[in-house]
């Protein structure tokens, strides 16, 4: 029985190595449900016409370019303001021009016009500074779940490699062979654990640079826009023509940022839209999502038919020591009246029978023992060497304590392989990641596509005011430069 025992946790071990020794992105192409036509600007504008997937530098340029139109927007309205500038310091060193139409009786219009337009985009700058700040905490949430399931196979595979390192230490005086292909196995989860260290610490770092990159350049164009626009509300009610010049170039700049920052939030919005509908893709059917390539799952059918296996071996196993107790008590030197005497010891058999081999520990029956408690009764028998035998024989100790020592030690490894069961089975059927995935596509997915849609909206808005804004200021520079090339730099009142 214990050549048995040593061939069960042989068999054991080698087909759980499997799982330990996987990759933690699964190999293969997926079928991808959901092809994307983008324009790709690294592969000569052709489309890109892969999935899912932040590992591909394609898929990253051909989603950020479809931010373009911001882009665009951003460099043509900064050229155009070149020109403006150029054509403003023409006017002014040639001494000015009588061609300019007459605009002193809309005066007054544009003085109210300028006031309705900074007051909109001091609205829509408020709101565009919410909505990014709002963005940001959705998407720390996003990370935290995401990164979780590293961190929850981190805390798995940690406590497998306990458990790993207790049967080395327990098995080795008996079985040297089995703690080899131990501590094997444990050298294969320190290596897959320091992998999955390092990919959720730099997952984390880029996360972060990422999105506080973005919040950052938000926040400090939107509150550099607020402070100008609040400073030309300022100059305008105090009529201070000098500083219209100053205003203009600093409004248009700024306009070019929140150009180019709408480009980009299209793009962050276009991802976090494709990134949903992968995780959605995914829960309906994980086998052929383009995400499945990217998230740390094995293979389904090996895994069911590695933990059949396992279930398989281990039911075998207690099904027989249960039905063979005699020949164990014999091999352990337990006499037919001592046998007698301790009873006939039930063991908790955790698993139900052919063809599924499920896991379910809580349907022993109520006089049956764990197999890890199976040495606690064999300690009543036990005679230590301390004891003198004759003392033994009056007291019932008739097993020696090598014999017991040796049950201990196997009885113990297979209670702890059947501990860490059910974290073998959280990994080899990706529980951990589908529990997450779902919730993401349950409660993260819609509030973070609504918030990445409004910043995208408010900051359309907001470079729409601010043209608009530009665009009257410089209605307003031409009435000063008609009446004096020079009446910009004076200070005096309209």
């Amino acid at each position: 029985m214990l050549n048995q025992t040593n061939r069960l946790l042989f068999l054991i071990l080698l087909i759980s190595a499997p799982l330990f020794q996987q990759k933690w992105l699964v190999s293969g192409s997926p079928v991808l449900e959901r092809s994307l036509k983008r324009p790709d600007p690294l592969h000569h504008f052709k489309d890109y016409n892969g999935g899912f997937d932040v590992r591909n530098k394609h898929y990253i340029a051909s989603t950020a370019f479809t931010g373009v139109h911001g882009y665009a927007l951003a460099g043509v309205w900064l050229l155009c303001g070149l020109v403006f500038s150029i054509f403003m310091i023409v006017k002014c060193l040639s001494g000015g021009s009588t061609s300019l139409p007459c605009l002193d009786h809309y005066s007054l219009h544009i003085l109210f016009l300028l006031l309705f337009l900074t007051s909109l985009a001091i609205v829509a700058s408020s709101f565009a500074l919410a909505t990014s700040n709002r963005t940001l905490r959705r998407t720390e949430k996003l990370k935290v779940t995401v990164l979780g399931v590293g961190e929850d196979a981190l805390g798995i595979i940690g406590r497998v490699m306990k458990t790993t390192k207790q049967m080395q230490y327990l098995l080795l005086p008996y079985n040297p062979q089995i703690c080899t292909n131990l501590n094997s196995i444990t050298q294969d989860l320190r290596s897959n654990s320091r992998v999955i260290r390092r990919f959720v610490y730099s997952s984390r770092q880029a996360f972060n640079k990422a999105t506080h990159t973005l919040y950052i350049a938000h926040v400090v164009v939107l509150t550099i826009n607020l402070v100008t626009l609040v400073a030309a509300l300022v100059l305008l009610l105090l009529h201070w023509r000098p500083g219209f010049i100053i205003i203009i170039i600093c409004f248009w700049i700024l306009t070019s940022l929140c150009w180019f920052l709408t480009g980009f939030d299209f793009f962050l919005h276009t991802f976090a839209d494709d990134a949903c509908f992968a995780f959605e893709d995914f829960e309906q059917n994980p086998r052929n999502s383009s995400l499945g390539s990217m998230l740390p799952c094995i293979n389904e059918s090996f895994s069911e038919k590695l933990l059949a296996e396992i279930g398989y071996t281990i039911h075998n196993f207690i099904v027989e020591l249960n039905s063979n107790m005699s020949i164990l008590y014999r091999l352990l030197g337990v006499s037919e009246e001592n046998e007698e005497i301790m009873g006939v010891i039930k063991i908790c058999d955790p698993f139900s029978p052919a063809p599924n081999f499920s896991y379910i520990p809580q349907n022993c029956p109520h006089d049956a023992i764990r197999i890890g408690d199976a040495s606690k009764i064999l300690a009543r028998f036990t005679c230590h060497k301390v004891d003198k035998t004759e003392e033994c024989k009056k007291e019932g100790k008739f097993l020696p304590e090598g014999s017991y020592n040796m049950a201990h030690a196997y009885s113990r490894s297979i209670q702890d392989l059947l501990d860490i069961y059910p974290d073998l089975e959280s990994l080899s059927r990706c529980t951990i990641v589908k529990n997450k995935v779902s919730e993401i596509v349950e409660h993260q997915c819609r509030p973070i596509r609504t918030s990445t849609t409004l910043l995208w909206l408010s900051m359309i808005i907001l470079s729409s005011i601010m043209v608009f804004l530009v665009l009257t200021w410089v209605i307003e520079a031409f009435l000063c430069l008609k009446q004096n090339p020079v009446y910009l730099f004076q200070h005096s009142r309209i």
